[in-house]
């Protein structure tokens, strides 16, 4: 029997930038779980750690003793960061929902040993987090996913749906993170009618051009961005490769979209002519267009003429160049864009709001994810439970 819990989501996306803790009271509804968000904060890793995550993602080259020592290091973090979070907002927690830090995700098989392959791996040792804290701790949720057949992502449609579904509205959630993420709700859908999927780079391009051109770890508003000039040479060959082709469900990472895509793409605007300020607009209107093309190849077809509800959140709902841009491509086709704070969630909150949900489930023996979202063939109980 389900029974209402406090929950705290614990959440680090592929952007690396530190820890989002959202406390969160569920109970049981008619059809879905009701939420009440009662207190978010965000905390940065230290310098050293964040530069140890970033390295550790997609590395082609590292030890197994880096990588263990770095997932224990990532779970005094996140301990750290839950604690900091309950001593500011006094509550009784019964669960804990840590989605780890990605440092490597390939949702397709591909040949390894023999055999084709498909992983994913998450950090942030979940038994020390539960020891610190003093209550379980449900962690490793894309593998069930995996397993059933899915990308192991995205899982934050169960969210999306729980939140945002209308009967009348159709609704896009486009989150903003290091990668690009959108869930589309046509208005009175159920959830096996949903699509959501990446739609390409977020931050990551921007904040890693930041860091070598600039020597800031993102563009701050998009003031840098504000000042250069997009490269429609560079822009329109890499709009055309196949992932923003291919059809949902599909997931990305820093495999795609990472060091390597960086630098290449630099050296493209550098060719072309362009300076700094000229890359970094670039790489934020690349962000843009490809969230505008994933509407218009698969969003657009599924709801139909309606204007929708186009919610932002993430760390790229703060960039007001790139939220320029976007009300500028999207608001002729009628979608009201506006972000998740104007419909009652904190943008940065989001997330990690979303792994205290798929927590809930877990703990009661429940499906946690929507298969229509990540492909996974069938309903499965995503998550390992670290008990005290």
């Amino acid at each position: 029997m389900a029974r209402a819990m406090t929950v705290a989501g614990v959440m680090s996306g592929t952007s690396a930038d530190g820890v989002d803790v959202a406390l969160v009271r569920i109970r049981p509804g008619a059809r879905t779980p009701k939420i009440k968000l009662l207190a978010h904060q965000g905390v940065a890793y230290p310098a050293a750690l964040r530069k140890a995550v970033l390295a550790a993602m997609n590395a082609p080259r590292t030890s197994t003793a880096e990588l263990a020592r770095l997932n224990w290091r990532l779970g005094m973090a996140y301990s750290e960061a839950v604690r900091a979070a309950l001593q500011k907002h006094s509550v009784e927690l019964d669960l804990i929902g840590c989605h780890g830090q990605t440092i490597y995700h390939q949702a397709k098989a591909a040949s390894y040993v023999g055999r084709q392959v498909a992983c994913t791996w998450q950090i942030g040792e979940p038994a020390l987090i539960a020891r610190e804290i003093g209550v379980p701790v449900v962690s490793n949720f894309r593998p069930a996913d995996m397993a059933a057949g899915g990308e192991g992502a995205p899982l934050v449609p169960l969210l999306d749906f729980v939140l945002f579904a209308h009967p009348k509205r159709a609704r896009i959630l486009q989150n903003i993170g290091g990668i690009g993420n959108l869930t589309a709700i046509p208005a009175g859908a159920s959830a096996d009618k949903l699509i959501a999927f990446d739609t390409g780079p977020g931050n990551m391009v921007i904040d890693a051009l930041a860091a070598r051109l600039f020597g800031k770890k993102y563009d701050r508003d998009g003031k840098i961005a504000a000042r250069g000039r997009v490269l429609d040479g560079v822009l329109g060959p890499l709009l055309r490769e196949p992932y923003f082709r291919k059809a949902p469900p599909k997931s990305a990472g820093r495999e795609q979209f990472g060091s390597d895509f960086a630098a290449e793409f630099l050296r493209s605007c550098k060719r072309a002519g362009g300076g700094p300020e000229d890359a970094i607009a670039t790489a934020t209107a690349l962000t843009v267009e490809s969230i505008v093309l994933a509407c218009e190849r698969f969003v657009h077809p599924l709801i139909g003429e309606s204007r929708a509800d186009f919610i932002l959140s993430g760390g790229g709902s703060r960039n007001r160049t790139l939220m320029n841009m976007l009300r500028q491509r999207l608001g002729p086709r009628g979608h009201n864009v506006m972000v998740s704070d104007d419909a009652g969630l904190p943008s940065q909150a989001k997330e990690a709001v979303a792994f205290a949900l798929l927590a809930w489930p877990t703990w009661h023996l429940l499906p946690g994810h929507v298969p229509a979202a990540t492909g996974a063939l069938k309903p499965a109980i995503l998550g390992e439970i670290s008990y005290v």
